[in-house]
């Protein structure tokens, strides 16, 4: 998102719902998509090239490696804009993408594994990254989803993350999507998150109740030599270092556009919650840091058919569970905000046909070689969740 965009209001209005009226705030999506060869799965380092021919310069931009290309929808009021600037820009790279002999695909990881040494982006911050983390950035090739919500204040958003700590789990486990890793099939339905936790900071922000204390938080895993600078905290949810917004970092790449628009409304709702419950002082749930970081762990292993880790109890209980408890507390919310009808019939077809994780096993197992398991991503990437079925 361009600063000049999030300079406009945080929250852009009222909407009458059952729980009242209320603010809705404004939101925005990151993706970050791999380039792969269209034969051997292999990644295509043709990024800078495809950027520069999009033409977006605000809205298509590099990332750390030269085979990844992440996009950045405008500042969104409505989910139908959010869904507009997805589609659009995964439709614009795909097609500079085949000029230049790569197809782009929406996966947490490149499947059949990347080149050593990394090919990292000249840019003198990713080189520098490169040279401060070098066991990090060996597999630094991965791809989220970002998701900048609006909020009021920052200390009010330093509040409202407390109260997001609990729902980090359940959206990793929703949005997990890369469990090929090095072609093969993994044990984990998040490699991702598997490979990003090699950052020293990639982990759900511990509990803080003011903006000093976050602000030292940041900075001291600055000096601790933890992190290049503020950018480079990488906490599964945190204040955005640049815009003010909250960004919630802790999704794989969703394989539909679908995926990541119910995503977005979802964490929108998540957050709108928490921020009014910050500014109403209604009680945090506490969670403990090692038993959260246990759950998002146990998330990015199960996905949606598995058993996680409840982050309050400690107990293995299936992920369904935790995330219909999620969508249920956030209902009215998402009423309020006019997306309950899309997020609840969009997790509807992923019970039916399973999350990303679940969907690419299915393509792999029935692909038969890189290539055609390759073109299955990319069309996927590009075509609609659709109501299927797990069988």
């Amino acid at each position: 998102m361009r600063p000049t965009d999030t300079a406009r209001d945080t929250h852009v209005g009222t909407l009458d719902g059952s729980a009242g009226a209320i603010e809705v705030p404004t939101v925005g999506v990151e993706e970050e998509f791999t380039l792969l060869d269209p034969c051997s799965g292999a990644v295509v380092p043709a990024a800078i090239e495809i950027i520069r021919e999009c033409g977006y310069p605000t809205r298509v931009v590099a990332e750390s490696m030269r085979f990844m290309v992440e996009t950045r929808t405008p500042v969104c009021t409505t989910l139908a804009e959010v869904h507009e600037g997805l589609s659009t820009l995964r439709r614009r790279v795909t097609e500079v993408a085949s000029r230049h002999g790569a197809i782009v695909v929406a996966t947490g990881v490149a499947p059949f594994g990347l080149p050593d040494p990394p090919l990292v982006t000249d840019e003198p911050r990713y080189n520098e990254l490169a040279r401060r983390f070098p066991a990090a950035m060996r597999t630094n090739g991965t791809c989220g989803c970002h998701v900048h919500v609006g909020v009021p204040t920052r200390q009010v958003a330093v509040e409202a993350l407390l109260r997001l700590r609990p729902w980090l789990p359940p959206l990793i486990a929703l949005a997990a999507n890369s469990p090929i890793w090095e072609g093969e099939v993994t044990g984990w339905a998040s490699r991702r998150f598997v490979l990003a936790s090699s950052w020293p900071t990639l982990m759900p922000a511990p509990p803080v109740h003011s903006v000093e204390e976050y602000d030292q938080m940041v900075d001291q895993a600055v000096v601790a030599g933890q992190a290049l600078d503020r950018r480079s905290v990488y906490f599964l949810a945190r204040l955005s270092p640049r815009y003010p917004t909250i960004e919630v970092r802790a999704a794989d790449m969703s394989l539909t556009a679908e995926e990541a628009v119910a995503y977005a409304g979802l964490v929108r709702a998540l957050v709108s919650m928490a921020v009014d419950d910050a500014a109403a002082g209604r009680p945090v749930v506490p969670v403990r840091q090692e038993l959260l970081r246990r759950s998002c762990r146990s998330a990015a292993r199960a996905g949606l058919c598995g058993m996680m880790t409840d982050p309050r109890t400690g107990t293995l209980v299936p992920s369904w569970e935790l995330i219909d408890g999620m969508v249920a507390r956030v209902r009215q919310r998402l009423r309020a905000h006019g997306d309950e009808a899309l997020v609840l019939s969009t997790i509807d077809r992923l019970r039916a046909v399973g999350g990303g994780a679940d969907r690419q096993r299915r393509l792999f197992r029935g692909a038969g070689s890189p290539a055609a398991f390759t073109a299955a991503l990319a069309a996927a990437t590009n075509g609609e969740l659709g109501p299927g079925s797990a069988s």
